[in-house]
């Protein structure tokens, strides 16, 4: 099947609304914050979403969450060496590292969509792939307010121990409301390696459009968070003259005048630029 031949750019609009799109576990899971108190989901949280929609579409997944696990691997070693291709491939300091690269991006689409590093210790050789599928970590339009609540747990864990109270304390923290901005593109030089096509593309954008499902949880209850708009920008070639940085550009999102505190998408202007032959895919009826 041939690799991808149109470099592919685009963005994604998220709102969060009552819920902790990604806790920072050094800051008691705390929403994570920049200094300035803009909101920010990372990358690593925004890529394990969206290999769990792959995983939910009956793709296979080399990364899987301990909780999602769907063949009985309980590490990535294990589900290295339980591929038979991988196994014969690996030869310590002989490995053919082109090779084991190929196979491992034949075998899993997480693999040949954001790369991955097998590098194990009883192995004295390390294959490092290159993916082409890369994303920024997202960013709040706006400032966004923390909301922290005390919370209590009256429930003895263990029994025997007399004397200690039941009572737990601890804190759950929210966002209020919060409309992030995510950024990626796909590059087609490094999918010619990987071997990621076309139809790898619309898988991702399918994973993107469909983020949050089946993703609930105490920190994201169902429909807290939502993928509002998605932008697909597609290329003419492989090495187009328009950089992705000016692609994203194209989208401007700004508060509405007269709103200080944004509490819905419908408080921003949203519009979008165009560029001279450069044609743009849009879901914007999405809430």
């Amino acid at each position: 099947m041939e690799t991808l031949q149109n470099k592919i750019d685009f963005t994604v609009v998220i709102s969060a609304k009552n819920a902790n799109p990604n806790g920072d576990p050094l800051n008691g899971n705390r929403p994570r914050e920049s200094y300035d108190g803009f909101g920010e989901i990372s990358d690593v949280c925004l890529k394990r979403k969206i290999r769990n929609r792959l995983q939910d579409m009956k793709e296979k997944i080399f990364v899987q969450s301990d909780d999602r696990c769907d063949d009985g691997c309980k590490s990535l070693h294990d589900r290295a060496n339980a591929n038979a291709a991988l196994k014969a491939l690996s030869k310590g300091k002989n490995t053919d590292r082109d090779a084991y690269a190929k196979a491992a991006c034949a075998e899993w689409i997480d693999v040949r969509s954001f790369g991955q590093v097998f590098a194990f210790k009883d192995d004295s050789a390390s294959v490092g792939v290159r993916g082409p599928v890369s994303i920024q970590q997202a960013v709040s339009v706006s400032p966004v307010d923390v909301v922290s609540m005390q919370i209590t747990k009256s429930v003895n864990s263990e029994s025997g121990k007399e004397g200690k109270a039941s009572d737990t304390m601890g804190m759950k923290h929210r966002v209020a409301f919060g409309l992030y901005v995510v950024n990626g593109s796909i590059n087609c030089q490094l999918a010619e390696k990987t071997g990621f096509t076309a139809e790898d593309a619309e898988k991702i954008k399918q994973a993107l459009l469909t983020l949050f499902e089946n993703d609930e949880s105490s920190a994201r209850p169902g429909g807290s968070m939502e993928v509002c708009r998605l932008y697909w920008w597609k290329h003419d070639c492989k090495t187009p003259k328009y950089s992705s940085a000016k692609v994203h550009r194209l989208l401007s999102i700004k508060e509405k005048e007269g709103v200080s505190r944004p509490e819905s998408i419908d408080d921003y202007d949203i519009t979008l630029g165009e560029l001279d032959g450069l044609s743009v895919e849009k879901y914007e009826d999405l809430t």
